[in-house]
C-alpha cells in the first residue's frame, strides 16, 4: 500500500515550471503566454453593442480591399479611412469600414537593451516586454496573421521575417529567452546609436500597412530616433507600448535611501514635499511628451506597468 502511494505521488506530482524569477523571461514563461492568448481571443469574440468607441484601434483588424460599409466617424478610427465626399455632404465626418484583411502582417520590435534591466516589484521591464511580445506572437498565430520580430539587445539586432507557423514563433521565443538571460551578465549598456540603427533595420524589413509594435521604455528617444519613428508611422500602423516600473511613476516612501551611480554612492531624502512633487512631475512630463509626439505623427501610445498582468490591457487586440 505504501509503495502504491509513492508511485502515485511520482506519477501525479505537479510539474513545476521553470521561471526567471522576474530577472529574465524563461522559454516556459513565454510559451505559457499561449493561455493568455486564448483568454484574449475569448474577449474579442464577445460582440460589443456599445455606441462608445475605444481609444485604440485594434491592430488585429486588417485593412481589407473590399469596402464593407460607410458609417459615422468615431474617436479612434483611422483618419486615412475618412470618406471626404460623404463628410462634405453630411457636414460631419464619415469613415469607410473594410472587411477584415487576411494574412495581415504583425511586427514586434523588442527592446532588450541594458536600460530595460530595471524593476522593483514583480519583474524587470525587459521581462514584461518579452512576455508582451510573446503574447502578440501567439495572438497573431491564432489569428492566422504573419508574425515577425526584431530583437535588439544593446549590441546586436536579430531579425525574424514574418511567417505564419508555429516553428517560426518558437524560434523567436527561444531567441527572446536566450537574450533575456544573457543581457543580465553584460557589463556595458551597449552602443550609443544602437537603437537608431536597429529601428532603421525594422523599417527596411516591414511592408506598408503592416501593424508594428515597439516594446520599450523609450528613454533612448532623441531627435534622430523621433524622425525614424515618424517615418515608420507614415508607412505602418504603429503602436508604442511604453513599459515602465512603478518606482518610475511614484516616488518611494518617505525616508533616506542610498543609491549608487557610476561608482559613486549617494544618499537622498524623500521626506520633502518638493521632492515628492518633482518626482511625480518628471515622469508625468515624460509621458506627456510621448503622448504629444504620438499625436503629432499619428501613432498609438499604450502604457504598461511591470506589476500589471499582461491580460489586464487588452485594448490593442
Amino acid at each position: 500500500m505504501i509503495k502504491l502511494k509513492k508511485i502515485a505521488k511520482r506519477l501525479f506530482k505537479p510539474k513545476t515550471r521553470e521561471t526567471g524569477n522576474g530577472l529574465y523571461a524563461s522559454l516556459e514563461e513565454l510559451m505559457a503566454m499561449r493561455q493568455s492568448a486564448a483568454y484574449v481571443r475569448s474577449i474579442r469574440k464577445k460582440k460589443s453593442y456599445s455606441h462608445q468607441s475605444g481609444d485604440i484601434k485594434s491592430a488585429f483588424k486588417g485593412r481589407g480591399m473590399e469596402l464593407e460599409e460607410v458609417r459615422a466617424y468615431s474617436f479612434g478610427d483611422d483618419v486615412r479611412d475618412i470618406d471626404w465626399r460623404i463628410t462634405a455632404r453630411k457636414e460631419q465626418p464619415y469613415t469607410k469600414v473594410f472587411n477584415e484583411e487576411k494574412d495581415h502582417e504583425i511586427y514586434v520590435w523588442l527592446d532588450l537593451s541594458g536600460q530595460m534591466l530595471f524593476g522593483t516589484k514583480k519583474e524587470l521591464k525587459s521581462v514584461t516586454a518579452a512576455k508582451l511580445a510573446s503574447l502578440l506572437g501567439w495572438v497573431s498565430l491564432e489569428n492566422k496573421d504573419r508574425f515577425g520580430c526584431v530583437i535588439y539587445d544593446g549590441r546586436n539586432t536579430y531579425v525574424f521575417k514574418p511567417q505564419n507557423n508555429r516553428a517560426q514563433l518558437m524560434a523567436i521565443l527561444k531567441k527572446t529567452a536566450q537574450v533575456s538571460e544573457e543581457i543580465l551578465s553584460r557589463k556595458d549598456q551597449g552602443e550609443k546609436e544602437g537603437h537608431l540603427r536597429s529601428l532603421k533595420m525594422l523599417e527596411q524589413s516591414v511592408k506598408n500597412r503592416a501593424s508594428v509594435f515597439l516594446l520599450s521604455d523609450f528613454n533612448f528617444l532623441d531627435e534622430a530616433e523621433k524622425l525614424q519613428l515618424a517615418a515608420l508611422a507614415r508607412k505602418t500602423e504603429l503602436f508604442l507600448i511604453n513599459v515602465f516600473d512603478v518606482l518610475e511613476e511614484l516616488p518611494p516612501k518617505s525616508g533616506e535611501y542610498m543609491a549608487q551611480y557610476e561608482g559613486k554612492r549617494l544618499i537622498f531624502d524623500t521626506n520633502s514635499k518638493v521632492y515628492q512633487k518633482d518626482y511625480r512631475t518628471y515622469f508625468a512630463q515624460k509621458r506627456k511628451n510621448l503622448q504629444d509626439f504620438c499625436r503629432r505623427v499619428g501613432c498609438k501610445l499604450i502604457d504598461f506597468r511591470t506589476d500589471m498582468d499582461v491580460t489586464q490591457n487588452i485594448k490593442i487586440f
